[in-house]
């Protein structure tokens, strides 16, 4: 850190973080131009593919073909500003952090956004497909025909990417959190119950309301607490280890200029 940076006051960083702000804002328009322009193909595409292949689509209001190709524009924005964002992050913590640790913590930027792509591939490919034939089951128990509206689709598709490719985040922030001593695995441990909790609720809420459903989404989520919890206690054994070869040398160099006196 430099002496420019120590000599920040605190509305020059709120100017800073304005401006980076500013610009993750003016990515993710970007982002959403490039959405609106590759939205007719994906949604196409999607709706080629299992499971919602060869069914007749519908729309019920004037808006929402409309609705559909800004939610796509929306989605695919978030993604392509999504790394961008990450190292905006980071270059505004970059100050406050040692050298090492500005190098390890970069690493972070690529992983975040893999974790993220993963989160969606599963909540595709797993979550959203088991509750689609769940509530397609349902229909054909009770002898309803089906007739699907676009927008209401991909909305309820969307309605549970998200949310677990942001749950597929956690082990990317817990190693982050615990790199600049906010967090470490021994809270963790404490409150490993209550997010245990937290996350089995959140899986029910994103997945049909049967166990088996729960259960399968639940699993992955509470694997990757324990690979946070992982990472993270690799990352605090290092630091006390730094920690005490620091404190070695200063005892070191303290006993060497007593010396000299």
């Amino acid at each position: 850190m430099n002496h420019e940076e120590e000599g920040m006051t605190l509305v020059e960083h709120l100017t800073e973080l304005r401006k980076r702000i500013v610009w993750v804002l003016l990515v993710l328009v970007l982002g959403m131009v490039v959405g609106l322009v590759y939205a007719k193909p994906l949604i196409l595409y999607l709706q080629s593919i299992a499971p919602i292949a060869n069914v007749n689509w519908h729309t019920f209001s004037p808006w929402e073909p409309i609705k559909l190709y800004m939610n796509f524009s929306l989605v695919t924005g978030l993604l392509i500003a999504l790394p961008f964002a990450l190292y905006q992050t980071w270059a505004f913590l970059k100050p406050g952090l040692r050298e090492v640790e500005q190098k390890a913590s970069l690493l972070y930027v690529p992983f975040a956004f893999f974790m993220f792509l993963l989160g969606l591939a599963f909540g595709y490919f797993v979550v959203f497909k088991m509750a689609f034939l769940f509530t397609s089951s349902i229909s054909a128990n009770l002898q309803l025909t089906e007739t699907y509206g676009a927008a209401q689709y991909f909305s309820f598709m969307f309605n549970i990417l998200l949310p677990i490719a942001l749950v597929f985040e956690l082990p990317i922030v817990v190693m982050f959190l615990t790199k600049i001593r906010v967090l470490n695995p021994l809270v963790l441990k404490k409150v490993r119950r209550y997010a245990y909790l937290a996350l089995v609720v959140i899986a029910t809420m994103i997945t049909p309301p049967d166990a088996v459903s729960a259960i399968v989404v639940a699993l992955p989520m509470i694997l990757l607490y324990e690979f946070s919890v992982f990472l993270s206690a690799a990352i605090y054994r290092k630091q006390l280890l730094d920690d005490q070869a620091w404190e070695a040398e200063a005892a070191t160099l303290e006993g060497s200029s007593k010396s000299v006196d």
